[in-house]
């Protein structure tokens, strides 16, 4: 059974491209939340996380901040 995973991001930040990448090359199903237009998913953003920067992960309620493939990995069982 996969995990649900949110990615908040913005369509500017390298690093949440990397990251979006990773999870479709992995076929990893996430919602995607530009929080650069969406002002709702901002605060949501850092009401979950306590973070301004992107990329902001949800996978089920545990919270990773920025790209780390092997934290990723590990956290999503690949």
């Amino acid at each position: 059974m996969s995990k649900k995973v949110k990615v908040y991001s913005t369509s500017s930040c390298p690093h949440c491209i990397k990251l979006k990448q990773f999870l479709k090359d992995n076929s990893i199903a996430f919602e995607s939340v530009d929080v650069s237009s969406d002002p709702l998913g901002q605060r949501e953003m850092v009401q979950v996380s306590g973070q301004m920067a992107v990329p902001v992960i949800d996978i089920e309620g545990k919270i990773l901040v920025g790209f780390d493939k092997e934290e990723l990995k590990a956290e999503l069982g690949l």
